[in-house]
């Protein structure tokens, strides 16, 4: 079909695009829906990697967006076995009028979507009937074995939307549900509390180790550390399903130099939050600079961070000071003094 797409002015004065979205989201928003990947359904392909090559951010960043936009915003859901990708108000944007060449180009794309719900997730916010007939005729077709193998995978992965919203048999009855808000958040959190645990049992062999009589103290502490240092992780958007950043993050325990490993991993943790850098290579780089300057625990880091501020005060302080002596007080200067008339 066309080789652009519309965005609307009022993109910018959206209350949920104006006060609920960063400028990065803002700024991944625009991307979804513009980008040359994109299909007149609103559903297309593509890979985690690709739109961090697109966007020049890294994956862990881009995998951070995309469960703000799941799970956050709701406006967008991807599957990642099919790698298929379907944006809720698509049709707002880029549903006019349904002539023939539209409508036929929306069927022939439609017929290629794999994951059939995704085509039930735009059209839930079709509202012009002739395009949300078509849509629905795709959604109404029995459930294939191949869908079925998608349905089964989706429960255990985080880049889907919740899974409650995913569970229910019956398409056409599914918008209703997800009108009950009170149940939605309730469902939820019991299935953030299941993926949970799922990661926490991943991390088991981390957690509990050979344990053994001599060290058995010292081994519950690492235990305690590894799950204080996860929760952070995870209560402030690291991005929850980035397991291998978090592995890479707990290795500092027992691979650094620091007196006080988790303090300091958790300062640098502190430090990502408070500038917005929510990135694993930033909080490794603060590790490493640290460690390099031989700041092996947190009040050394803060010691060293103190003392760099009141270097630029004593220039201020030394640039005003005026040129030449100053004159004593009580001196009566006289000018006549040394002079033969």
């Amino acid at each position: 079909m066309a080789r652009f797409r519309k965005v609307s002015m009022d993109f910018w004065v959206d209350p949920i695009h104006s006060e609920e979205m960063t400028p990065d989201d803002r700024h991944f928003y625009l991307y979804l829906l513009t980008n040359q990947r994109t299909k007149q359904i609103g559903i297309y392909k593509t890979t985690i990697k690709q739109i961090a090559f697109d966007m020049g951010y890294t994956t862990e960043f881009i995998q951070t967006l995309m469960e703000r936009f799941i799970q956050l915003h709701r406006l967008v859901r991807y599957n990642p076995e099919t790698r298929e990708l379907a944006i809720k108000n698509w049709a707002e944007y880029n549903f006019d009028r349904a002539g023939k060449p539209m409508m036929d180009c929306i069927f022939s794309e439609l017929k290629e979507v794999q994951d059939i719900s995704l085509i039930q997730y735009v059209a839930e916010s079709i509202h012009k009937p002739e395009f949300r007939k078509l849509y629905d005729s795709f959604c109404n077709k029995e459930e294939s074995p191949s869908s079925k193998e998608v349905s089964h995978h989706e429960e255990n992965n985080t880049y889907l939307a919740p899974v409650w919203e995913e569970k229910d048999e019956t398409f056409t009855t599914r918008h209703t549900i997800r009108g009950q808000e009170e149940e939605e958040e309730k469902e939820k959190e019991e299935e953030k509390e299941k993926e949970k645990q799922k990661q926490q049992e991943a991390f088991q062999p981390l957690l509990e180790g050979n344990l053994n009589n001599e060290h058995h103290l010292q081994d519950n502490q690492k235990t305690i550390d590894v799950k204080d240092i996860i929760a952070f992780w995870d209560n402030n958007g690291f991005g929850f399903s980035n397991v291998n950043a978090k592995e890479q993050l707990l290795s500092w325990l027992d691979d650094s130099r620091f007196l006080q490993p988790k303090a300091v991993i958790l300062k640098a943790l502190t430090i990502a939050c408070t500038n917005n850098k929510r990135r694993l290579s930033y909080v490794m780089g603060n590790l490493k600079n640290w460690e390099n300057e031989s700041l092996l625990t947190v009040e050394e880091i803060d010691s060293y961070q103190e003392n760099q501020k009141p270097a630029a005060n004593n220039w201020k302080t030394t640039k005003s000071v005026p040129s030449g002596r100053d004159i004593p007080s009580g001196f009566d200067q006289d000018i006549t003094a040394g002079e033969d008339w």
